[in-house]
Parts: C-alpha cells; structure tokens; sequence
C-alpha cells in the first residue's frame, strides 16, 4: 500500500516561510512570515542567495518552534539546484544529522512525510523538513540567463523565490498528522519544458486517487486540498483525469502555484518550484488549520523529475506527486511548546547573518 497511517500521535508542530519581494506583493503576502526586501540577500551570486534563504527560513522554524536546534535530531530537505547543494551547505551549518531529497517541487511534502514517519517509529523526538527555490538560480540551471531576455511561452509558470520549513515532533500541537502517501513516477509522454503543469496532472491523479482510495475517504471529506504547483492548465488536466476516475474536485481545491500570483503580476501559467507549495503550505495552509479555519487538509506536492540534460536529449518528463494529511485536533499546546505560543516570530529579530550557527532570532513582517 502506498499510504503509511501514522499509528502514534505525530504533530506538525510550527512552519515558517519566507518568500520574494514578487511573491510578497501577491494574494497571500499577509500569510508569509518574512517577505524580502532584497532577493539578493546582499550575496554576490544567486545560487548564494538561495542558500542564505533557506538557512533563514530553517533557522525561523526551530526559532519559532520554541525549540533549540539542539533538540532537532534529523533534518530532511532538498531544493531543484545541481547535488541540492543550498540544502547540503544549510545542513553544514545546523550540523544536524541530514537526508537529502530530490522530488523536484514535490519535495516539501516528500520532506514532512519522511519526518513524520521516523517520528511516528519513535526514531526521533523532533525533525525538520524544508525545502525552497530562487528564481534567478533557477532560470540559469533550468532555461536561460535571464539577461538573455528570452521570451516566455504561454504556458510557462514562474518559479517563485521564497520556501518553507516545517517542525514535526512529539510534542503536541493542534495540527496532527494523521496519513502519508508516496506517490509513482508517472511519464505520459510530455517532452515541452515549459508546460509542466501537463507533466505533473498524471501523478496528482494518480496519488490523489491512491490516498482516498486507502484513507477511504471522498474530496468532500476535506476542507483543503492542495496539489504543489499545476499552474492554470496544470489544474485543467487534473480535473479532467479526476473526473475519469470518477473523483470530482470541488471548491475546497487549489493549486498553490495558482495562488500565489495575482493576473496583474503577468506569470502566465501561475508560480512553480520546489518553494512554491512549500511556502504556501507554511504560510496560508498552516495558518488556516491552526486556528481550525481548515479541520482536514490534504497537501499534493508534485515535481517533474527532468534535467536540462535529459531534455537536451530528447527524453520526456517523468513526475512524481506525494501527499500528506493533516488534521485540527483542537488546543493541545504543552507546556514544551508553550514559549512558541506565548512569543511567535513576529516578536524575533530576522537574521542577516549568513550562518545559521549564529542563533539569531528572525522577525516577521507582514
């Protein structure tokens, strides 16, 4: 069976995230905890930057949870550069025992599945799952330098800047995790790099079905369901190969790449990357269901599994989807997380340090 039912009481115990000054000037810019000013981070390369932004959103998270890093015992992570190199040199600096990922966008859910898992076995007491991208990192690796100005296709989407880091520990909360599904790579023969949306729809029906089928649960049954980042035509196909399987998605759906861009904005097809579902599942999704706006969510990362060389050789896109479900269970603060309550982020100092080492505490602006 694909879905693993936690079997413990595992809870997400905070998320924080941090998003770009395009993003920040979106539909959801009051839900993020910090919006840059500077999508340079004052570093001298983007691949820099990118790297120094997701060591503030982890270093956000842990602060934010009330926790010491100390306390996290593993950290699971990955991003879309080359050898997930800003997730490896993070974990350098947290020197916290590290898995690294690669499901493309679909790694924050693959991220907060796995933690979930080793803290459900009792593997460990706290674990950290994040993810982000950058989108001048990865314009560069992906499609061209951006002072080449190239054209956009129609039905290109814009990866974001900005990512989102996740807490999932014992320690109770009023978010409970409550089932997992780790979705199959899928290829329905698409081979246009800038139609992703198209690549992705397959897996997201295929998991989507997966999960109901095995939580034996309908789309009603939720408030929220969320796939990672289909884009506008993405979202289309998915409804259609639904619809096949007779699997009708209602007002309680929306893609986060969907949401994250306003029309005015001109990002065609909506926002992608690895820190799109991530951000938003941080920021508005977790808003939302610790105050029991959102009873039962259930969060669809999906990520095209191709690389610039593989495309270069003709090969189509593989995808992948993986879901999680989470579950308001009511005011379950402890008395261990009760600091994190009392004093949320938005009373901390935001870091412009580069390390995370520095224990500096970041500040929210909203």
């Amino acid at each position: 069976m694909q879905t693993i039912k936690m079997k413990n009481n595992t809870y997400l115990t905070e998320g924080y995230s941090i998003v770009g000054p395009l993003e920040g000037k979106g539909p959801l810019k009051d839900y993020f905890d910090y919006i840059l000013k500077d999508d340079t981070l004052k570093e001298k390369t983007f691949e820099k930057a990118e790297r120094k932004l997701l060591e503030n959103i982890v270093a956000g998270a842990i602060d934010k949870s009330g926790l010491k890093t100390t306390d996290i015992q593993f950290f699971f992570g990955g991003d879309l550069l080359n050898q997930i190199v800003s997730s490896s040199y993070t974990a350098r600096e947290l020197e916290i025992p590290f898995i690294g990922l690669y499901s493309a966008c679909a790694t924050m859910a693959e991220s907060i599945a796995l933690a979930a898992i080793f803290v459900d076995n009792g593997l460990c007491e706290n674990a950290l799952a994040a993810t982000c991208t950058h989108f001048s990192s990865a314009e560069r690796q992906y499609r061209f330098p951006l002072e080449l100005g190239n054209q956009r296709a129609p039905t290109t989407q814009w990866t974001i800047t900005g990512g989102g880091a996740s807490v999932v520990s014992k320690l109770k909360s009023n978010v409970k995790i409550v089932a997992v599904t780790f979705g199959k790579v899928l290829d329905f023969g698409i081979i246009d790099v800038n139609n992703m949306g198209a690549a992705m729809a397959p897996a997201a029906c295929d998991t989507i079905r997966e999960h109901l089928k095995n939580m034996g649960r309908t789309t009603s049954d939720y408030d929220f369901i969320a796939t990672g980042d289909l884009g506008k035509l993405g979202c289309e196909i998915l409804f259609d190969l639904l619809e096949q399987n007779e699997i009708v998605l209602g007002k309680n759906y929306q893609d986060c790449g969907c949401m994250m861009y306003n029309k005015k904005q001109r990002t065609f097809m909506g926002g992608s990357g690895a820190g799109c579902s991530a951000s938003v599942f941080n920021g508005y999704i977790l808003n939302k269901l610790k105050k029991g706006e959102f009873k039962r969510v259930l969060l669809v990362s999906t990520g095209a599994l191709m690389s610039t060389t593989t495309n270069q050789q003709g090969d189509t896109i593989p995808a992948i989807a993986h879901a999680v479900e989470f579950e308001y269970v009511g005011n379950q603060i402890s008395a261990n997380n009760l600091k994190a309550a009392q004093n949320p982020a938005q009373n901390a100092k935001f870091s412009q340090n580069k390390s995370a080492k520095s224990k500096a505490k970041h500040n929210t602006r909203k």
